[in-house]
């Protein structure tokens, strides 16, 4: 919090300005309005007035600027009367929501008022800014003061922890959780002050003792001349542990970036007797690299800042920018300086006696930090080796740390690595070395920061004075959700989470207590079992597998285990293990960057696994550990010293070899964070040591930690502190509201009062709920004194209050969440109702009174103006002057006057002369009465002073007795701190003896080890040398053998010279010779290779033993790369199994475009089938026209043969007439053998395709015969999958069984326990009817003890006396208490270790075990890994189908969630609304009977409409077809008119031309053929084609028409069925409003005959309570009156005998007095006895619970044994019997330490019992002696009092009764009468009400079966969408149609294109043929298509055809016609 500026008030910061909150005003406009909190997106939630409610939806209109706006009722929370505005404790809010909780934070920060109660939460918000209110007299002002009576603060919960602490003896804890910048540190800093403040050793003493701060070093003085240095270094331990733990950030300029807690020790008489500080978490990789903007620790720059010349040359320090690990440079602090910083540190530490020396190392080591990220490293050209191009910084480096720089580089650049048995040198990479350094420097700066803790707390640490109890201060991180979360997030997280479930626990304990302690009914629910399933997903250990899967942690732990493990295969084993926890999610999406996700209390949050191995292993090289370990310089092999273990991968290895040599030290190996936490004793102490070669991992010591930790807050009473950031830009007055409300539920504020919720949060105090609301109930009290609890009663029951939402306790009212809300509306409305009537009567009175005023004044002014008028008449009379002026004169009148005024005065001295005589009468007998009584009391005066001498002799001995006893405790605390002392010392010397031991066992194992290297090296030598002398021998051996061998050469040689020289001599010699020679050469072979053969195969023996020494090493990576490859196998499978579904998606979407290609094809088919059919005619109309031709091509020859026989031009041109008809012939035989080839084509074509269709078809059909059978194996495995559920659910019903005979032995002792309170209850009932007696006495002696008021006061001062003796008792007893507890905390500490050191045998048995199983397992997976092959296929698809069970069943869950969501929140409204509808239900039972009349007509009506519907449906239908029918036949006919026109016009065109052209004809004819036969033969032909060409051209438009008609036709129907079905659904739509319309009317209409019912039955409920009143008033008179008669007669009685009792009681007080003290004796006896009791079976039950904890624990890892192995069976069962000995051997243990309790505590009760024995007997004699006196003085006077009032009380009792008796008589049988007639009205009601909810059963069939006709309504609207989408799918296929058929007439069109320009080709011909022929020149056809040519002259010479003649003549003959037609 930021820095002072300037002094203001602090009490504005503190208190509230109630003027402001109880405005009338805002009450006024709160109730007007009816207020609601609705969500913002800027302000959160903004307040709003409900307008208008529609269904789900409320219209609400902003308060703030009138807008109106809609909003789901849901999402609307109750906003609280401004009564509680700005209230303290935000449990009292009686709308407890989120909204409500964020507005009064709100209102209070911009108040200034920071610090807010919330239940047990003490919610700060940080104000940027200085508030004035920490100062010493606001610590004075909180001092002693208890919570509720001063405003929040966190001195406060200071005082209450402190007050907590020195009352009950209990230890506290403070826990200060929030993000980074929002207080915590400065939070906790305040506490420390109050504290040392408030609980300072110091005091009383003179500041001025206390020596002056120097900056120089100040050596270590006695601890007499240090007064209060304790407080004074527990004070500046913080600025030193900022400065090396805090750095700056984004977020806060001061950020601690590790968690503390700050263990401050008490002692008896609460001062301060020493600290202790423990640290989680310490952000390491800070000191390496930081993010932009932010700076590495404090400690850097200070040192960097200022650091003298000679301290800078000492520790080799320079600039800023030259150090890489500084990654920003020198980024300053606003408002801080580094170099005064730099100096309080110094002196801080010269506080807290840091010596020069140690200063100066710490700050070496804090520069060599620095120094190793200048170490820089370049990857080599050849290789990818590191090397060091320079080595300065190495060299500053070695210097700071005191290495040998050669030895640094080469353990950095190539550190030593263990291969098998030997030791080689590894080359680093640049990264790997890179990654060594920084490691290096996280580790060193790690060390530092944790000695520096220790170093810290060894001198906080007093051990003279022994503390008694302390106060815990937690500072750590509080929750914290980014984007991406680490592993550090999921450590806080963590944290977080157990802190939450500690927090849950204790406010219910509380709850619990309080709603017992008030007698409430309440069933205990345990809110931190909601947190469980979270913590046991974060934290589960490995070992209950087969129960449940292994938590997060557990699974990261295993991972480290694995060398080829990765963060993914570590993110796959999570997802695979706890894939099916409630709180844990996958990613949806594959391009999620999260890898997990975690539903934690405050949210989900997503985490990002990457580099969590890394981090959770924490690797160093060991290489540069051992050397700093042997570094010369004392501090740092100190930090480094015992940092040596087994690396990970070496463990493995070991265990898989099965080779037990792990005291065989290794030279490369991973140092993990377990090191540190590994320090010896002599240098860390006991706390830091852990297991020797035992690796340990970041998480298991963070959770060791964090176990002590929790271990520790339960066994306090804790306080909660939550910071909240307002806004990130650090501005004072600004709050941000999504981010508070986001830090609310993160710091599980929200989660408090959501649990608040859950029970009566609400609580008032009876006087203050009936001082407040009896307005409500003006009738309900009497008149009278009344007790607080029965007035309530009676207002609750006036009001009407459903039970559920209160309940009444002994001193308080529970109320439910918005209950007081409610009241607070209605009393509002009550005071406005009164406050009008008053005005309006106040109005009424003063319009009165002004009237009144009125007539008077004019009376008085007619009276006025009578006496003006008669005196205006008699002033000039003479007889009025004469009268006026004698009147005074006369004095007859006055004498009559002082006659009656002296008569008056006599009456008046008469009187009080008798009252003067009465009052000396009374005065006279009052002063006889007072000499009596003052004789009495001098004779009491005179016992007294003998009581009183007495009791002083007895308060002198017990003086002396308590000096005595007092110095004997003395004595036996002075032996008790000799023996501490003596204890401590011993301890001291067991532990320098055990790190002696440590030390020599250390030697030893390093000796043995050395030893074991020389063995196996001299074993080595030896087989070398073996080796050696074996090759050696046959090495000899062959070279004798060939030595043998030359020497059988040479004799064969001479032998053979020999045999040459006598070759005839000898040659059957040398025959012989020769053959032995051969069989001598066969031996000597067969000998060289049995030789080569044994060589051999010791050569194979010897690779065989190495090949099996390397086998057995690689065997493990074998089958680890085997498991492996297996997973990735696995993960192919799963991609094929992806692969597979997505192919079998395409093959669907492949099938899909096969069909339609198969539409297409059948539509193409049907397109060829038209177009062949287009062909034939077309053919058929070719061969018309070549028929046509041909004839008239005879007739032209017939008119050439008759026209030109005699020329010989006329023959040839007949012969080339002929030979054009035979080429015609030709061509047109060709093109018919053409079209049928291409038809065939077409016919194959068409075949091929089919027959592709069905291949096709068929391959579908596999396919789906195949996807069939897949479906029938899940079906199976499903089954399988659910036989499987079952068996677990029959095992969980098993379980559960046996819990159930668990909880009844629990019940069973429990109500043993009940047994023996009953008892104590028991007792307690006669110690109070004993005190009922004497309280009886007391009050009969009331008057006599009046009188003598001196004496009372001299009691009242030995009282007071014995009243301190039994608070000092009490005191003794809670001690006595304190101990026992204490004493039973040490038995369960005992029992806890017991159990720990058990299950860590148990661990290790079982350890041992599974390595064994894990050998065997080795040897059988070869066996087992084919078999495997083929299940691993089996599972693979198993493990498909699961997954998509898997997948479906996710996203289920996520439709679930979602669903889940909305029905949370219309579970709070619904529970929010429930008191609503518990009122409504009245009025719903009266709805009801109208409904069931309105819904049989309304069924009726229903019915009706259905018919009438239907029947009109029916009609509309046929119309529609029939318009739709009459429709295309206009349509149709229109078209036919318009066509029959146009071929009119056209024909008479035609006629018009073919006249033109016959005249023409006719006008130029020739002389050589001027006949008219010819001319109309040559017409018949023309006419003939012009028929034939309409005929095809009618055909032509014909299917034209149809085509078109067809597809009018098809967008008449789909208008048709468009317009139909939004006919039917605006029916539809019109039908549904209608019945609303109806029902909204019938519902109204029922509200307001609901509303008059109400009215009348209210009317009718308040005659009859008024009824019942009277008569209960009527029936208590008679019940008092009679009571009083009887009393009086009793009375009267009682009296007598008394008088004669006490006469005999006088006589036997003495007795009976002596009798009573040995009865209370003997009772307290007894009650002790009890209490001693209760307290055994007490802890018989906590001992019978552990027990039964330990035999739970015991059954389920039996359990486990059990289903891991069937042969541990008899070694568990020994297990546990040995473990019962072991628990039978406890109970005995507990029950001889019980009984010396006991015996102890008998000595004390003995020693109290004496004490107690001694005052009772002094209080007993006084107060009977002083009774006995005055009961009997007295009893005599009321015995004379009761006569005489007896004797009038009969008199006026008889006759008043005997009237009052006869008139109650009278009406008795009047109420009599009235009863009967109520029981008959009630009988009837009771009729009236059985038939309504006949009726309301009724109705609600009714309501179902509309529900169910909805149902139906809904089947068929589907239906209608599914007919409406096959509609749809007609559509488009009939426009796929309509576009074919386009696609037809658009080729038609073209063909017809054709044949026109064709007809116009051939029209042009004969005209020319005409021409010619009347000019007798030569004729030439030319017919043209589609760009081809056809010519024929005709002359003497020559003829030329063209290739295309045959092929277009046909068509273009039709073209001329159609074109001709068209024109």
């Amino acid at each position: 919090m930021a820095q002072r500026s300037g002094q203001e008030d602090p009490e504005r910061y503190l208190f509230v300005d109630r003027a402001v909150v109880c405005n009338p005003a805002t009450q006024a406009d709160w109730t007007a309005k009816k207020l609601v909190w609705i969500p913002s997106e800027r302000h959160g939630f903004e307040a709003a007035s409900i307008r208008e409610e529609r269904g789900d939806e409320v219209v609400v209109e902003l308060a703030e600027n009138s807008k109106k706006a809609m909003v789901n009722k849901d999402d609307i929370q109750k906003m609280n009367p401004p009564k509680f505005s700005k209230v303290e404790d935000m449990a009292e809010l009686t709308c407890l929501n989120e909204a409500s909780v964020l507005h009064n934070l709100k209102d209070r920060y911009y108040s200034g008022l920071i610090y807010t109660y919330s239940g047990l939460f003490c919610v700060v918000i940080n104000p940027y800014k200085y508030l004035p209110i920490y100062s010493e007299n606001i610590i004075e002002m909180y001092r002693g003061k208890k919570r509720h009576e001063m405003p929040p603060h966190i001195y406060a919960i200071s005082e209450s922890a402190y007050r907590c602490m020195l009352q009950d003896r209990e230890d506290q804890s403070i826990l200060c959780t929030g993000e980074s910048g929002a207080g915590k540190t400065e939070n906790t800093k305040k506490v420390i002050q109050y504290l040392a403040h408030v609980a300072s050793s110091h005091k009383g003493k003179k500041d001025h003792s206390i020596p002056p701060e120097s900056p120089k070093p100040v050596k270590l003085q006695a601890e007499n001349n240090h007064v209060g240095e304790l407080e004074r270094q527990l004070l500046q331990a913080n600025p030193i542990l900022e400065s090396f733990g805090n750095a700056k950030t984004v977020k806060n300029d001061n950020s601690s970036r590790f968690g503390k807690f700050i263990r401050i020790n008490f002692d008896v008489t609460g001062y301060i007797v020493g600290a202790n500080i423990e640290t989680y978490l310490l952000e390491k990789s800070r000191a390496v690299r930081q993010a932009k903007d932010e700076r590495t620790f404090h400690i850097f720059y200070q040192l960097l800042c200022g650091a003298e010349e000679h301290l800078r040359s000492d520790l080799l320090l320079e600039g800023f920018n030259s150090y890489r690990f500084l990654s920003n440079g020198n980024i300053t602090v606003p408002g801080q300086q580094d170099k005064d910083n730099f100096q309080e540190t110094m002196e801080a530490m010269h506080i807290m006696s840091f010596s020069h020396d140690e200063i100066l190392a710490m700050l070496k080591v804090v520069s060599s930090v620095l120094q190793f990220g200048n170490v820089v490293f370049k990857k080599e050209r050849n290789s990818d080796q590191a090397s060091m191009p320079e080595n300065t910084a190495a060299q500053k480096l070695c210097h700071l740390l005191g290495l040998n720089v050669m030895e640094f580089t080469r353990a950095i650049l190539s550190p030593r690595i263990k291969v098998g048995r030997d030791y080689v040198q590894k080359a680093q990479t640049k990264e790997q070395a890179d990654f060594a350094v920084e490691a290096l420097a996280k580790a060193t700066y790690e060390r530092l920061f944790r000695w520096l803790v220790h170093r810290i707390n060894k001198a906080l640490d007093r051990t003279k004075r022994q503390g008694a109890s302390f106060i815990g201060i937690l500072d750590i991180a509080g929750f914290e959700i980014f984007q991406l979360n680490s592993f550090e997030q999921l450590c806080i997280n963590y944290t977080n989470e157990k802190l939450q479930q500690l927090f849950n626990h204790t406010m219910f304990v509380l709850e619990q207590e309080e709603y017992q302690r008030e007698g409430i009914e309440w069933s205990f629910i345990d809110f931190g079992l909601d947190l469980q399933p979270c913590i046991d997903l974060i934290e589960r250990p490995v070992s209950i597998r087969l129960a449940n899967p292994p938590g997060v942690l557990a699974l990261l732990d295993e991972e480290c285990w694995f060398p080829k493990a990765t963060d993914k295969t570590f993110i796959d084993k999570l997802v695979q293990e706890q894939g099916t926890h409630s709180k844990f999610q996958k990613p949806r999406q594959l391009k999620d960057k999260a890898d997990f996700c975690i539903i934690h209390y405050a949210g989900k949050v997503d985490y990002k696994a990457d580099e969590w191995l890394m981090k959770n292993m924490d690797p160093l090289n060991d290489n540069v550990a051992t050397l700093l370990n042997q570094s010369t310089d004392k501090f740092v092999s100190e930090l480094w010293k015992d940092g040596v273990f087994i690396p990970l991968s070496l463990c493995i290895v070991e265990i898989q070899n099965n080779v037990t040599s792990l005291d065989e030290p290794p030279v490369d190996r991973i140092v993990g964070l377990d090191q540190v936490a590994g320090m010896a004793e002599t240098t860390f102490g006991a706390t830091y040591k852990t297991k020797k070669g035992m690796f340990r991992t970041v998480g298991q010591l963070y959770k060791e930690s964090l176990t002590k930790l929790m271990a520790t807050l339960r066994n306090t009473n804790p306080n909660f502190v939550r910071c909240i950031i307002p806004n990130h830009e650090k501005k004072a007055g600004k709050l941000e509201p999504h981010l508070v409300l986001d830090q609310l539920r993160c710091n599980g504020v929200l989660e408090g009062i959501r649990i608040c919720r859950q029970g009566f949060p609400n609580r008032i105090v009876f006087q203050e709920f009936r001082q407040r609301y009896e307005i409500l109930t003006p009738n309900a009290i009497p008149k009278g004194f009344m007790d607080g609890k029965q007035a309530c009663e009676r207002m609750i029951r006036a009001l009407e209050l459903d039970p559920n939402l209160f309940r009444i306790g002994q001193s308080k009212i529970f109320f439910r969440t918005g209950v007081l809300a409610h009241l607070e509306e209605e009393r509002d409305l009550k005071i406005t109702d009164i406050i009008i009537y008053f005005q309006s009567v106040c109005r009424g009175y003063l319009a009165r009174k002004a009237f009144a005023k009125k007539q008077q004044q004019l009376s008085a002014l007619k009276v006025l103006q009578r006496n003006c008028a008669a005196y205006l008449k008699l002033r000039h009379w003479q007889w009025w002057r004469l009268f006026t002026k004698v009147k005074p004169l006369l004095q007859v009148t006055r004498q009559e006057e002082e006659m009656q005024a002296k008569d008056e005065e006599l009456v008046k001295v008469k009187e009080r002369q008798s009252k003067v005589e009465g009052e000396l009468v009374d005065m006279e007998r009052k002063h006889q009465q007072l000499l009596e009584e003052k004789n009495i009391l001098a004779e009491q005066l005179q016992a007294e002073t003998e009581l009183f001498a007495e009791a002083e002799e007895m308060r002198a001995r017990l003086a002396a007795k308590k000096q005595e006893l007092e110095e004997i405790l003395h004595d036996l605390e002075s032996r008790v701190e000799e023996e501490e002392e003596r204890n401590q010392s011993m301890q001291n010397e067991k532990k320098k003896m055990q790190s002696h031991i440590q030390d020599l066992e250390e030697q030893l194992d390093e000796e043995e080890a050395a030893r074991q290297k020389l063995q196996l090296e001299k074993v080595t030598a030896e087989a070398k040398i073996k080796k050696m002398e074996e090759d050696i021998l046959l090495l000899e051996d062959q070279n004798s053998k060939f030595l043998k061998e030359k020497k059988l050469l040479d004799d064969r040689v001479a032998e053979m010279t020999s045999q040459l020289t006598e070759e005839e001599e000898k040659a059957k010699n040398l025959g012989k010779v020769k053959n032995k020679q051969e069989v001598m050469m066969v031996d000597l072979e067969e000998r060289l290779k049995k030789e080569e053969k044994s060589r051999q195969e010791l050569e194979k023996a010897k690779r065989k033993l190495d090949a099996e020494t390397t086998d057995l090493q690689d065997q493990i990576a074998e089958l680890q790369a085997q498991i492996e490859e297996l997973k990735i196998q696995l993960a192919k499978k799963e991609e094929e199994l992806q692969a597979a579904l997505s192919r079998s998606d395409e093959e669907v979407a492949q099938k899909n475009n096969a069909l339609k290609a198969v539409r297409e094809l059948q539509a193409q088919l049907s397109e060829l089938q038209e177009d062949l059919e287009s062909e034939k005619v077309s053919r058929n109309k070719a061969e018309k026209v070549k028929r046509d031709l041909s004839e008239e091509l005879e007739a032209l020859k017939t008119e050439l043969e008759d026209t030109l026989d005699t020329t010989a031009a006329q023959q040839e041109l007949r012969t080339k007439r002929e030979q054009e008809v035979a080429e015609l012939k030709k061509a047109i035989d060709e093109e018919t053998k053409n079209h049928e080839s291409q038809v065939q084509e077409m016919r194959q074509r068409h075949s091929t395709a089919l027959e592709e269709l069905s291949e096709n078809l068929e391959q579908a059909k596999r396919f789906k015969s195949n996807l069939e059978k897949n479906k029938c194996t899940l079906e199976s495995d499903n089954k399988e999958l659910v036989s499987e559920v079952k068996g677990l659910q029959q095992a969980k019903t098993e379980s559960e069984q046996k819990r159930k005979k668990m909880d009844a032995q629990l019940q069973e002792f429990m109500a043993r326990a009940t047994e023996g309170e009953r008892a104590k209850v028991e007792l307690a009932d006669r110690t109070h009817k004993l005190q009922t007696e004497l309280d009886t006495v007391s009050a009969l002696l009331e008057d006599a003890e009046k009188k003598g008021i001196k004496l009372a006061k001299d009691s009242a001062g030995l009282e007071s006396a014995l009243q301190d003796t039994q608070e000092l008792l009490q005191e003794e007893t809670r001690q006595k208490l304190n101990l026992s507890s204490r004493i039973r905390q040490l038995e369960e500490d005992k029992s806890t270790l017991q159990e720990q050191q058990e299950e860590d045998e148990e661990a290790r048995r079982n350890l041992e075990k599974q390595l064994a199983t894990l050998q065997t397992q080795l040897f059988e997976s070869r066996k087992k890994l084919d078999e495997d092959v083929g299940t691993l296929e089996s599972l693979e698809e198993v493990k498909r189908k699961l997954q998509k069970d898997m997948e479906l069943t996710s996203q289920r869950l996520e439709e679930k969630a979602s669903a889940f969501d909305k029905m949370e929140k219309t579970k709070t409204r619904l529970q929010q609304e429930l008191d609503d509808l518990v009122v409504d239900l009245d009025h719903q039972r009266t709805i009801v009977s109208n409904l069931e009349k309105k819904q049989k007509k309304f069924d009726q009506l229903l019915a009706e409409e259905k018919t009438i519907s239907a029947r009109y449906a029916e009609e509309r239908d046929k119309a529609e077809a029939e318009a739709r029918e009459k429709e295309t036949k206009a349509l149709s006919m229109a078209r036919a008119l318009d066509e029959a026109l146009e071929a009119k016009e056209e024909f008479e065109r035609l006629n018009k031309q073919l006249r033109t052209e016959m005249e023409d004809l006719m006008s130029s004819k020739d002389d050589v053929g001027k006949s008219v036969h010819e001319l109309e033969k040559s017409k018949r032909t023309l006419e003939q084609q012009v028929e034939e060409m309409r005929t095809q051209l009618e055909e032509l438009e014909d299917e034209l028409q149809a085509t078109e008609d067809g597809k009018l036709r098809l967008e008449v129907n789909m208008q048709a069925m468009k317009a139909q079905f939004d006919r039917d659904l605006q029916a539809r739509d019109e039908q549904n409003e209608e019945k609303k319309r109806t029902l909204v009317k019938q519902v109204r209409e029922m509200e307001a005959e609901l509303e008059d019912e109400r009215k009348q039955r209210a009317l009718a409920v308040a005659a009859k309570k008024k009824l019942e009143m009277d008569l209960k008033d009527l029936e208590g008179q008679i019940e008092a009156s009679n009571k009083a008669r009887d009393e009086a007669i009793k009375q009267l009685r009682k009296l007598q005998a008394q008088m004669k009792d006490y006469q005999r009681e006088l006589e036997e007080a003495r007795a009976s007095r002596d009798e009573i003290f040995a009865q209370s004796k003997e009772n307290e006896k007894k009650l002790k006895g009890l209490e001693a009791e209760i307290l055994q079976l007490q802890e018989d039950l906590a001992a019978s619970e552990r027990a039964r904890r330990h035999a739970e624990q015991e059954r389920d890892e039996l359990a486990d044994e059990i289903s891991n192995s069937a042969s541990g069976k008899s070694a568990l069962l020994d297990e546990k019997r040995r473990l019962e000995a072991r628990i039978s051997q406890l109970e005995e243990e507990l029950e001889e330490e019980q009984s010396n309790m006991e015996l102890l505590n008998d000595r004390f009760r003995k020693t109290t019992m004496q004490v107690d024995i001694l005052n009772t007997e002094l209080a007993g004699e006084r107060s009977a002696a002083q009774k006995s006196e005055n009961a009997r003085q007295g009893m005599e006077r009321q015995n004379k009092e009761l006569k005489a009032k007896l004797g009038e009380l009969e008199g006026a009792v008889k006759s008043k009764f005997k009237a009052a008796i006869t008139a109650l008589e009278a009406k008795i049988l009047q109420l009599e009468e009235q009863l009967e007639q109520e029981a008959k009205e009630r009988a009837a009601a009771n009729k009236i009400v059985r038939r309504t909810e006949k009726k309301l059963k009724e109705v609600v069939i009714q309501v179902e079966d509309e529900r169910r006709h909805a149902d139906q309504y809904k089947e068929q609207m589907e239906k209608a969408n599914s007919r409406m989408k096959q509609l749809k799918r007609q559509l488009e296929e009939a426009e796929e149609e309509a576009t074919r058929a386009n696609a037809s007439r658009r080729k038609l069109q073209r063909e017809l294109d054709d044949a026109t320009e064709a007809s116009e080709g051939l029209t042009r011909e004969v005209s020319t043929l005409k021409n010619r022929l009347r000019r007798g020149g030569p004729i030439s056809f030319s017919s043209s298509r589609s760009g081809r040519s056809r010519q024929l002259q005709i002359d003497g010479t020559s003829v030329d055809n063209s290739d295309d003649d045959a092929d277009s003549r046909a068509s273009d003959h039709n073209d001329t016609q159609a074109s001709n037609q068209t024109e």
